[in-house]
């Protein structure tokens, strides 16, 4: 089958509203906001603008409501080359929204209200079958609702593309799905969360988990690291993919960007390790600059070269 895209990402859209703090508030304290900034955000947008960005042809199923910002949402993936047909506008609900603490050291705290997002359906992702159908790699993330996960994923082991599935926040998913992921991808902390509700006993050392994750059902699984890397677990290998030095800013988003990655590089034919690699170098350089979309850079910004956006062949290394 003629596969003309090669991410197709189901997931959330939001806007994001990212107040600056020097430090994280305790509960009941009020602190002062630095600055405050608005953005586009939610993570499958985040994963599909990175991917885009990356040289990625890639489409987004997600739904926003008919408001301002859901137009502004949708304008912005556009902008990057992001197929919108099936990212939906909602006459009955908001776009969902993103409120972001960053403190100082660059970690941050999110709350998500759904909004639009809550209604993304089964419905939808038959609607968008051809679509899925038409991918390399459909990469699914969550701030949707479960069953929609679920649909997703069966929809693209049934076209036979390479299912990614980004499990954040965990969710208890049917084994069947589990057993579609190559990739799952989780960090670490996530990665003892799915161990706890799929009855295993957590090992000891992030090595271990990420083989734990085969072994209750994923075909393969990345676990991220943070400024560590990440470990990646397929059938007899098992890798660790040290982190790339960096000065963080701000890592929202970052997680997103590294699950965007390894979704294009896998796409381009890329073993799982390679694209982790890659996808490190993508997460490092995100974590320097404020902001989700933001902060995603363009291939010739990874590699020093003009490679034209969306040139030759989809198993070509720009490496």
């Amino acid at each position: 089958m003629s596969r003309e895209l090669d991410v197709v990402v189901v997931g959330s859209l939001n806007v994001d509203l990212t107040a600056g703090v020097r430090r994280h508030p305790q509960p009941g304290e009020t602190v002062q906001a630095t600055a405050l900034t608005t953005s586009a955000g939610g993570k499958g947008a985040n994963q599909a603008v990175a991917a885009a960005r990356l040289g990625a042809r890639t489409a987004l199923v997600g739904r926003v409501g008919a408001d301002a910002h859901g137009e502004d949402l949708l304008a912005a993936l556009r902008a990057d080359g992001v197929e919108t047909a099936h990212a939906l506008r909602d006459e009955s609900a908001a776009t969902g929204t993103a409120l972001i603490t960053v403190a100082a050291t660059g970690e941050n705290s999110i709350v998500v209200a759904a909004a639009a997002n809550a209604r993304l359906s089964p419905r939808d992702i038959a609607s968008a079958r051809s679509l899925i159908a038409s991918a390399r790699v459909v990469s699914v993330v969550l701030e949707v609702p479960v069953e929609t996960v679920c649909a997703a994923a069966r929809a693209a082991r049934e076209a036979g593309a390479r299912l990614s599935l980004n499990l954040s926040p965990v969710v208890d998913l049917p084994g069947d799905v589990l057993a579609a992921a190559d990739p799952l991808i989780v960090n670490e902390h996530e990665a003892r969360e799915v161990l706890r509700i799929h009855g295993s006993q957590v090992p000891e050392g992030e090595v271990a988990y990420a083989e734990a994750l085969r072994q209750v059902g994923a075909r393969s699984a990345v676990v991220t690291l943070g400024a560590r890397g990440a470990v990646v677990a397929e059938p007899g290998h098992t890798e660790h993919v040290p982190g790339i030095p960096a000065d963080a800013v701000d890592t929202t988003g970052a997680g997103d960007a590294f699950a965007a990655t390894v979704a294009w590089r896998i796409g381009r034919g890329d073993s799982l390790p390679e694209a982790a690699r890659w996808a490190t170098r993508v997460g490092a350089r995100s974590v320097q600059h404020p902001g989700a979309q933001p902060s995603y850079p363009e291939l010739d910004q990874l590699t020093g070269t003009t490679e034209r956006r969306h040139a030759g062949s989809p198993s070509a290394s720009s490496s």
